[in-house]
């Protein structure tokens, strides 16, 4: 039996047993609202209602995961009918049982955006638009602002048109969604077909919306569509943690809610479990600046205040990532704080490499967090593309990848031909190509014959050398100079060489990883197939439980990248005017402000026990040094809050030999 009353305050308690009708929960930064959820997930099942009826929906796969396992571990249940998941996962689900009504095979592929950019090459290509002349980046960012209704077709943008009707029809032809199809796509079934529409609602009897602040109005539409005849609807959000605006989510679905659900229930969490009262009173002084926002004001049980905050004005970035490597050092060593424990946020991407420089200088072990994976890089996934079909013919997803990477003459007439002849025959691409190869009677044109014959021809090649023990990496290197993917990459970015080289030399990289596998004298499986699994989980690897063991990694990330996150330890770099609030969000638009101030607010509230805060005074720039100025969100908070801080000083050697000493005893214990 559950025991709620321990287990949560009083507002957790009335908002973990209020079921029935829709409610608002307006939950502040650190007021346990994932402990909540669970436990009013974990109610739900014990007062009798099935698994099945519950939909809980969430914005990352790393909460869905956490979420489940927190109500497994309450319940002592197996969860098999319990959906919770991302949005965009919910959609999926929905889509594989569905899409079939809209001219689609239930084994859609689903695009990336370096597959979607492609895609969108291709489809130029094909209207004969000079691709030199396209912002691909910007081209995909109107089109996914187009699809989700965040900006309509005008004269600025009437011109695309064309090459967004010819983007979608490609999709279509690849049996592929992109990742706004994910959404539109569902709401597109669930309009049109009320059969269907009535199904799920009679389904998922029970709603819930975790990061409700965060959805956008396409993600709205969803939640309503699916809840507004049950009107058992939770949602679960805070607005002054809005902060991303910028890729859809629209803080004012609060005042939608109350408008669509005027029968709600409204519970606030205001205790906070996290932070110092120090850190809350600066978070609560900034915030309340915010004009549009619900009242509300954080507060903590945890005793001590103490000087939490403290502003360190270094001359320069080096002299900034030196401060810090040499803070999280001293710390380290003289408070026996674990790496994994420090977290640094910046604004922008651009101000990590003079950190990552000193941590580097200072063998501090990191992990910057956001970024791109090499494994995740156009011109990676296009070579392990060729190695998964070189593995696996019949992977139709990887085939169409690569049939024209670099392009070989497969135009939208042939790609239509071969895929309508592999569906007659009921088989895969691979296969339809290897019939259409030898066939004498097919009908096939001969240039389409052709191509076809020096595609298949060039695998067989391949698929021999790359099965070959201890061959791999030699094998890639002849294949990625068989396809002449350097002159690809020189007709890809013929404005700038630069980028073809950097490419280029991921790819060098890439052949030495796996050749350094290959020699691994402790690997006893240098094959193809091995590696290929390898890759599939190499994040995993990332956060193995032996690097957990030795401490972790310090934190590097943008603010936006941090939100959901807490840190012991917590340094902000670059709080400078132009760069919190940033200039270019600004200059966007002057409502940015409030936004602006919300990230700020998300960052200071991440620290647990401290925050160090630094301000260059000078910071390198496009055409040289400038001079910077102090962030005015810092005139926000009572000066009494905060301290100046001094350089850290150097730890001396003798602590640093006591600390090494009581390491390694603690290593030769049994």
């Amino acid at each position: 039996m559950l025991d709620l009353e321990k287990k949560l305050n009083k507002e957790q308690l009335e908002a973990a047993k209020t079921l029935e009708g829709p409610v608002l929960i307006i939950a502040g930064a650190g007021s346990g609202k994932t402990r909540m959820i669970t436990y009013r997930i974990a109610h739900m099942l014990q007062t009798g209602i099935p698994q099945s009826s519950i939909l809980a929906l969430t914005f990352t796969n790393k909460a869905a995961r956490e979420m489940w396992e927190r109500v497994k571990q309450i319940t002592q249940k197996k969860l098999s009918n319990l959906t919770v998941s991302t949005f965009h996962a919910f959609g999926v689900k929905l889509l594989r049982e569905e899409i079939g009504i809209l001219g689609y095979k239930n084994n859609f592929s689903i695009y990336d955006q370096t597959d979607k950019l492609a895609l969108i090459k291709e489809t130029a290509r094909e209207l004969k638009i000079a691709t030199e002349s396209l912002d691909l980046y910007n081209t995909a960012n109107l089109f996914s602002s187009l699809k989700t209704e965040r900006v309509p077709w005008s004269r600025e943008n009437a011109e695309l048109r064309p090459l967004y009707n010819e983007y979608q029809e490609h999709l279509k032809i690849y049996n592929a969604v992109d990742f706004d199809d994910l959404i539109i796509l569902p709401i597109l079934i669930l309009e049109k077909y009320p059969e269907i529409l009535g199904k799920y609602r009679a389904r998922y009897r029970y709603l819930m919306v975790d990061e409700f602040q965060d959805t956008s109005l396409i993600q709205y539409k969803m939640m309503r569509l699916l809840g507004e005849e049950s009107r058992n609807v939770c949602v679960v959000g805070d607005d002054d943690q809005s902060i991303y605006s910028w890729r859809g989510a629209n803080y004012q679905n609060l005042l939608m809610f109350e408008k669509d659900f005027p029968e709600r229930k409204e519970i606030k969490l205001e205790q906070n479990y996290r932070s110092t009262k120090n850190i809350l009173a600066a978070a609560n002084s900034l915030i309340s600046n915010n004009k549009n926002r619900k009242t509300k004001e954080l507060w903590t049980g945890i005793e001590g205040g103490g000087t939490s905050i403290s502003l360190f004005y270094p001359e320069n970035e080096q002299k900034e990532g030196e401060f810090i490597a040499e803070m999280i050092r001293s710390i380290k060593i003289r408070e026996k704080v674990p790496y994994q424990d420090f977290g640094v946020l910046f604004r922008t991407n651009s101000l990590t490499t003079s950190l990552e420089e000193a941590l580097l200088s200072h063998n501090i072990p990191y992990k910057v967090s956001g970024g791109t994976s090499f494994f995740q890089r156009k011109e990676i996934k296009d070579i392990i593309s060729y190695l998964r079909v070189l593995a696996n013919p019949e992977d139709d997803v990887n085939l169409l990848r690569i049939i024209n990477t670099p392009r070989r003459g497969f135009g939208k007439k042939a790609l239509e031909y071969l895929r309508a002849f592999s569906e007659s025959k009921k088989c895969s691409l691979y296969s339809a190509m290897s019939i259409l190869r030898w066939a004498s009677d097919s009908g096939i044109p001969e240039k389409i014959r052709r191509d076809v014959e020096d595609f298949l021809s060039l695998l067989d090649f391949y698929r021999e050398k790359v099965l070959h023990p201890k061959g791999l990496s030699e094998a890639v290197k002849g294949l990625i100079e068989a396809i002449d993917y350097w002159g690809y990459l020189i007709l890809e970015h013929q404005k700038n060489e630069k980028i073809a080289r950097w490419k280029y030399g991921n790819l060098v990289k890439f052949i030495e990883i796996i050749r350094r596998w290959e020699e691994d004298p402790d690997n006893d499986d240098p094959s193809l197939f091995s590696y290929l699994n390898r890759i599939t989980l190499i994040t995993r690897e990332e956060d193995s439980e032996e690097e957990e063991s030795k401490g972790g990694k310090v934190n590097l990330m943008t603010i936006h990248s941090a939100k959901g996150l807490e840190f012991d330890i917590l340094f902000l770099a670059g709080v400078e005017a132009h760069l919190i609030p940033h200039a270019k969000s600004l200059e966007e638009n002057p409502d940015n402000l409030e936004e602006e101030r919300r990230l700020f607010y998300v960052a200071l509230t991440r620290a647990k026990k401290r925050i160090h805060m630094t301000c260059c005074r000078t910071r390198k720039g496009i055409r040289g040094s400038i001079e910077c100025q102090p962030s005015p969100f810092l005139e926000e908070i009572p000066a009494g809050l905060m301290e100046l801080q001094q350089e850290e000083k150097t730890v001396e050697p003798e602590e640093a030999a006591d600390y090494f000493a009581s390491l390694r005893n603690a290593v030769s214990k049994p």
